[in-house]
């Protein structure tokens, strides 16, 4: 916490204020990080060439977001109510901005119809699970294959 009040410029005293504990403090920042992800979807879909690349690219930005907070996951399943409500929220935010980004490319017929929004998150969550720790994995490349797959012929 002294490391956070430093880096901020703040006092101590501020950031307990705002975060009385570090669970507070934690959760805090996996909501900013859930937020910015569910923000990115929309915008990539606006700024995008097509919906095929706004998904690839929301799907890195998603795989940058489970890797680096999966410690952060491991570390509030102690708490299994307050994990739970973490994984709602999570799901809330981000599976329809996927299912938005996936539509749209169904729509553009650049992607099979076959699959789900869920199964995609659920696909690309299970890929980053062994990537924490690991050189020899490289999560975003196994990744980058499973969304190629989802890729109609031309």
């Amino acid at each position: 916490m002294r490391d956070i009040a430093r880096e901020a410029g703040v006092g101590l005293g501020t950031i307990y204020r705002h975060f009385p504990t570090r669970a507070d403090l934690v959760i805090a920042v996996y909501r900013h990080q859930v937020e910015a992800c569910a923000e990115a979807g929309p915008a990539l879909l606006a700024s995008s060439m097509t919906p095929y690349t706004a998904l690839r690219e929301w799907i890195n930005l998603f795989v940058d977001f489970l890797v680096t907070k999966h410690g952060l996951a491991a570390v509030l399943r102690s708490d299994t109510a307050g994990f739970e409500a973490l994984h709602g929220y999570f799901l809330d935010r981000l599976l329809p901005v996927c299912a938005e980004l996936f539509e749209a490319a169904v729509a553009a017929g650049e992607v099979r119809s076959d699959l789900s929004a869920y199964e995609i998150m659920r696909g690309v969550g299970n890929l980053c699970v062994g990537a924490e720790g690991d050189d020899r994995y490289d999560a975003l490349r196994l990744v980058d294959v499973f969304v190629a797959g989802m890729r109609l012929p031309n």
